[in-house]
């Protein structure tokens, strides 16, 4: 994504007030609140309750600009949007999750240095690339392009065959329609807090529906290890893109359908 963009185009979405305080508002306000009543109402586990909350707490999704690109929307403001989030993510979760969750405790730091290698280092080698070779970056964009397409289904074919076992064991309890329930759930969110531009709520809407994983994973393997809730939001996350990467698929055929009818006038 990097290699296509400039900084200034990844700042320019967010310098709208009304645009921040709704993607804040959605995904660390009521994202978390929708967890509640879908616990209660398809009767989660402890384990599973838990591995909701975490998910429901952390956003900034690694995939978020790659399904925003599949969905044909704002790519500069799905960059912009997921460094924010993953900042936010980074000084929310120390102070909301042991309030929900007592007795769990967030390093804060290995949060930051796990999302700075897997995020932020490969997008700023991107930036830098474009800035300073952008006819070697734009050459190079369409096969890194290939390659994050092949490797995001790559993690969810290869995530679904190491997990089988605990997705069926989610099917057989119920759980996994809570997973469905939670995501379209915030995919509505998104949506109500998107406003009006058509490019910015497929952002808004994928934004919000898939969680900041990385995030989630470390705290709870920190937290909660030899419990089922490291593999509950691990295979969570995979659901969360299975319902993900054809929700964008859909938007972005919406989209290719609205932009090739001609213009009466």
């Amino acid at each position: 994504m990097g290699m296509g963009l400039a900084i200034g185009q990844i700042v320019a979405p967010l310098r709208s007030p009304v645009q921040l305080v709704a993607a804040v508002l959605g995904n660390f306000i009521l994202v978390p609140i929708l967890a509640f009543p879908i616990i209660g109402a398809f009767g989660l586990d402890q384990a599973q309750a838990t591995g909701l909350l975490v998910l429901a707490t952390a956003a900034g999704g690694p995939f978020l600009p790659k399904l925003v690109q599949t969905a044909r929307g704002d790519v500069a403001f799905a960059v912009g949007l997921m460094v924010l989030l993953m900042f936010v993510t980074v000084g929310f979760l120390p102070l909301v999750l042991p309030r929900l969750l007592p007795g769990v405790t967030v390093d804060a730091v290995a949060i930051a240095r796990s999302l700075i290698v897997v995020m932020l280092l490969p997008l700023g080698i991107g930036l830098v690339a474009h800035r300073r070779a952008p006819s070697a970056a734009a050459r190079w964009k369409p096969r890194f392009t290939r390659a994050s397409s092949v490797a995001m289904v790559a993690v969810l074919v290869v995530g679904i065959a190491m997990n089988l076992a605990t997705i069926v064991a989610l099917v057989v309890s119920g759980a996994i329609l809570a997973v469905a329930a939670f995501a379209l759930g915030s995919m509505v969110i998104g949506f109500l807090l998107a406003g009006s531009r058509p490019a910015a709520r497929s952002v808004m809407v994928l934004g919000t529906s898939f969680r900041g994983v990385t995030a989630a994973l470390i705290v709870a393997s920190a937290n909660f290890a030899g419990s089922e809730t490291v593999p509950f939001i691990l295979v969570a996350a995979i659901l969360l893109l299975v319902i993900a990467l054809p929700s964008a698929m859909a938007m972005g055929r919406r989209e290719r359908a609205v932009t090739a009818l001609p213009v009466v006038g």
